[in-house]
């Protein structure tokens, strides 16, 4: 018997020796954690996109914890960003968020193709070969890397151009920084007229490109009357403060290359039990 007792008692001391040496260790080394990084963490939206600039929920909690700014979560945005100020003990100044638009209006019949493109279907890879397939080097590559990017069902290519639904935008940008191009802004979602070009061709090669375009001829800045659009190297640009969302510069652009949306639905608010709650519209 003792040829089997021995064995097992010693592995039973090994056991022992070990456990409590990893007690001993674990007191040690414990690092306090901070009970606000947890908090922080509920009080996100949980989708990781990386829009906040850290690699995820997590990672942004703990940044929040150790100074980061309170307003980076576009997902969350302003409900969220109070959240986290009621956490940390910080008054958070509201904000509206944020969407993408695509600069450029370049669909299939307004402008055109100069080669076609029989390689690898992304628009990196387009970009890679001469700049693209299009007769604008600025314009939409239309293979669709940012509705790869994606991870909200917010953006799809149509006509060769990709277009974005702002119901489901939650203004992460991943779909910004997957554009080879850089056609893919984030402005403020309470602005509503934004430029849908990105060329800064002169406005005769631009003309020839794309009937879409924009060609300089600044009769957006005659037009507006709080000084917030400009022409700069060709291009008009709009400042996003400035801006009323009067829709005059778009009136005026003769080639359509400035739009303005349809301002953003709103969910109708509750109303008593005695009577049926609206559908959001």
């Amino acid at each position: 018997m003792s040829i089997y007792l021995i064995p097992i008692v010693l592995v039973c001391a090994i056991g022992i020796v070990a456990g409590v040496m990893l007690t001993v260790a674990a007191k040690i080394m414990y690092v306090p954690v901070d009970e606000r990084v947890d908090a922080c963490l509920n009080a996100l939206p949980g989708a990781n996109c990386g829009g906040c600039g850290f690699a995820g929920c997590s990672d942004y909690a703990g940044a929040v914890v150790d100074g980061a700014e309170l307003t980076l979560c576009p997902v969350g945005g302003a409900d969220v960003a109070a959240k986290l100020g009621s956490i940390m003990g910080i008054e958070v100044a509201g904000g509206d968020g944020q969407y993408a638009v695509v600069r450029c209006g370049g669909y299939d019949n307004k402008t055109s193709k100069i080669l076609e493109y029989k390689g690898v279907p992304t628009c990196a890879a387009s970009k890679s070969l001469y700049g693209g397939a299009g007769a604008c080097k600025h314009g939409c590559l239309g293979f669709g890397d940012c509705v790869s990017a994606c991870n909200f069902n917010a953006i799809g290519v149509v006509n060769g151009v990709a277009w974005v639904d702002r119901e489901n935008c939650v203004g992460c940008g991943a779909c910004a920084k997957a554009c080879p191009n850089d056609i893919i802004a984030m402005v403020p979602k309470k602005n509503i007229v934004y430029v849908a070009c990105s060329s800064l061709e002169k406005g005769a090669a631009t003309r020839k490109e794309c009937q879409a375009g924009c060609i300089g001829c600044k009769k957006c800045e005659k037009a507006c009357k709080f000084e917030a659009i400009q022409v700069v190297d060709n291009h008009a640009v709009i400042d996003a403060e400035k801006c009323k969302n009067c829709g005059l510069c778009a009136k005026e652009c003769p080639t359509g290359a400035i739009l303005k949306l349809p301002k953003p639905k709103k969910a109708a608010p509750a109303k008593t039990e005695e009577k049926s709650s609206p559908a959001a519209v």
